[in-house]
């Protein structure tokens, strides 16, 4: 699950699912990975910035617990007991978009804002319009803490994620919604192809995917 060619090369680190004590630390690890998204900017920022950075908390908290509690796959990559990036996925068993359940709409609302929310449900809705089929998961977050960064790790998280597909039968494969160039590279490197250039929330973007070798 951890082989790459990319460096470093070190034993210590492995991808193993999450545990609640590690949530804690996963929100932290998403929040400074996600702060300067285009995405969520234009979704959460309306104007004044410490209020923008409470929202994402906010929204970060509610949405990994939801994952959490939903049983979805979180994957985190750690160097021997430090967590320091995960990857989390979210497969349409659950209902997604404008299809979210209630209580996940109130805290997103009390976390975020109804705007907010109602822009975070048409992203996971535009997306869901795009993929294959109803059998496909959603790459929903993957960050690397900052300090661990340019050393090959977001490879690594990817290939866990790839790997965790393979191990699906029920699935045909991930797909993600990229806004920035060089994240559409890394994952296009990595055996995700594009599907569709979309604007969302009024930000352009491409929705990749990987395909299991399984269903090909």
């Amino acid at each position: 699950m951890m082989t790459t060619a990319t460096p470093p090369v070190n034993e210590n680190y492995k991808a193993v699912y999450l545990t609640a004590e590690d949530l804690r630390v996963a929100a932290s690890i998403l929040y400074n990975a996600y702060h300067d998204d285009p995405f969520f900017i234009a979704a959460l920022h309306k104007g004044d910035r410490a209020q923008y950075e409470q929202k994402l908390r906010g929204a970060i908290r509610e949405e990994l617990h939801t994952l959490w509690q939903e049983e979805q796959a979180l994957i985190g990559l750690f160097e021997e007991e430090r967590l320091i990036g995960l990857a989390c996925i979210v497969t349409q068993q659950v209902p997604l978009g404008e299809a979210r359940y209630w209580h996940w709409r109130l805290k997103m609302l009390l976390s975020a804002g109804w705007q907010s929310t109602q822009a975070l449900m048409k992203k996971e809705s535009s997306i869901l319009e795009h993929l294959p089929s109803t059998q496909c998961g959603i790459l929903q977050f993957i960050a690397v803490t900052p300090i661990e960064q340019h050393k090959g790790l977001g490879k690594r998280l990817i290939q866990a994620v790839m790997s965790w597909c393979d191990e699906q039968p029920e699935l045909e494969g991930v797909g993600v919604y990229v806004t920035q160039d060089d994240h559409a590279h890394l994952f296009s490197s990595m055996d995700f192809a594009p599907i569709e250039r979309l604007v969302i929330g009024g930000v352009p973007g491409e929705l990749l995917f990987y395909r299991s070798p399984e269903v090909e």
